[in-house]
């Protein structure tokens, strides 16, 4: 039968339905790490994501036969659009059956929304802002995900080359080993940087206290090193509010290092968390009835592998030895809890800086993922 595609209206129930069909597909992946559902239905929900302030979506679901085939979001970054100068339509939340008529069908919905709207190009996938997944797998079908990262089959961006996108921005992730004890040229590094710049470490054990503190410090600290980087989307004040509510309260704070100056200005910060990774696929997406119990175990009991979630440093201070000072402080933890890999998650291919501080590490680099694009100024010639 011929695909039927359909608009999302944003209603819960409707994004439960969206959400789940991405869950759904991947439920016999051994590799697939699923969303909470509630989180990506809180991200689409246009009353309950700040980043809708400024930015505009749809999302649709394609049909065969009555049954969900496929599905994706156009998302207009207004601000992204303004500060590079382009008239991009990102789009996100994808995935689909093997199936060109599928594919082609979602494509065009979509770059039909993009021209009637005035847009040039489609990009993706990428989501609202960079506290979104982002980037096609492109390597590493058969590498477990994280809880950060896009799983998709290898069939994924055979379509898109099919259709003409082209890669438009490559990231690369890491698997390192956990040394048994901090490397000596790194002790070396963080001594003379601490006595160089006069800068120190910090910990907390209180959520309420960092959150005091440092939290939206640390969330402007995250758009200040972050602004130059690929589709880079900074956050408002609105959404710094916003993930300090949602994130700080359930990090393990001993997998946090805050790096500050002898003013006690954030310069840095590195956040890691024991991987969520099993503990979601044992919940498929839900908290209950006992999805809760298996990311608490996750996040208090054995686990071997840690994912680091994310590093930031004050321009000025970067490629300066301060990523040695960070995990000079965050290796003892990882030791002490018996983690025996770190994941790095995406980092530009191109952002030799970033890659510099996996030097003191042993490492594989096991994925890679791809933004793709194309232009629709005018509608495609291949198929549709």
């Amino acid at each position: 039968m011929a695909v039927e595609i359909r608009e999302i209206t944003p209603t819960k129930s409707n994004l439960k339905k969206y959400t789940k069909f991405g869950i759904d597909l991947y439920k016999d992946n051994d590799y697939y790490v699923p969303p909470l559902i509630m989180d990506d239905v809180e991200t689409l929900s246009p009353d309950k994501n700040p980043a809708f302030d400024y930015c505009k979506a749809k999302s649709w679901m394609a049909y065969r036969d009555g049954k969900p085939v496929g599905r994706i979001t156009g998302i207009i970054n207004t601000v992204v659009n303004e500060r590079t100068g382009s008239r991009d339509l990102r789009f996100g939340f994808l995935d689909f059956i093997d199936d060109e008529e599928v594919v082609d069908a979602l494509f065009d919905a979509l770059a039909q929304w993009g021209r009637s709207q005035g847009l040039t190009s489609m990009v993706g996938p990428m989501g609202f802002s960079d506290m979104d997944h982002e980037g096609m797998l492109t390597e590493g079908f058969d590498e477990l995900g994280t809880m950060a990262t896009i799983y998709n089959s290898p069939y994924y961006p055979r379509h898109m080359e099919r259709m003409g996108f082209h890669k438009d921005a490559e990231w690369v992730e890491y698997r390192m080993t956990v040394p048994d004890k901090i490397p000596e040229k790194m002790l070396r590094v963080a001594e003379i940087v601490k006595k160089k710049y006069g800068v120190r470490t910090i910990k907390y054990t209180s959520a309420n206290k960092i959150k005091e503190e440092y939290g939206v410090a640390l969330f402007e600290l995250i758009n200040e090193a972050y602004d130059q980087l690929y589709g880079y989307s900074p956050l408002s004040q609105k959404q710094i509010e916003y993930y300090i509510d949602i994130y700080l309260p359930i990090l393990r704070l001993e997998n946090v290092c805050l790096i500050v100056d002898s003013d006690d200005k954030l310069i840095g910060v590195g956040i890691s968390i024991p991987s969520m990774s099993r503990a979601l696929q044992k919940g498929r997406g839900r908290l209950f009835p006992t999805g809760w119990l298996h990311l608490l175990k996750a996040m208090y009991m054995h686990n071997d592998v840690v994912d680091l979630l994310l590093v930031a440093v004050k321009p000025e201070y970067q490629s300066k030895g301060v990523n040695a000072l960070l995990f000079a402080d965050l290796l003892p933890v990882y030791i002490k809890n018996g983690y025996r890999w770190a994941e790095s998650n995406p980092e530009l291919a191109d952002n030799e800086n970033v890659q510099l501080q996996w030097q003191y590490f042993e490492r594989r680099q096991h994925r890679r993922r791809a933004a793709f694009r194309k232009d629709i100024k005018n509608r495609f010639d291949n198929k549709y």
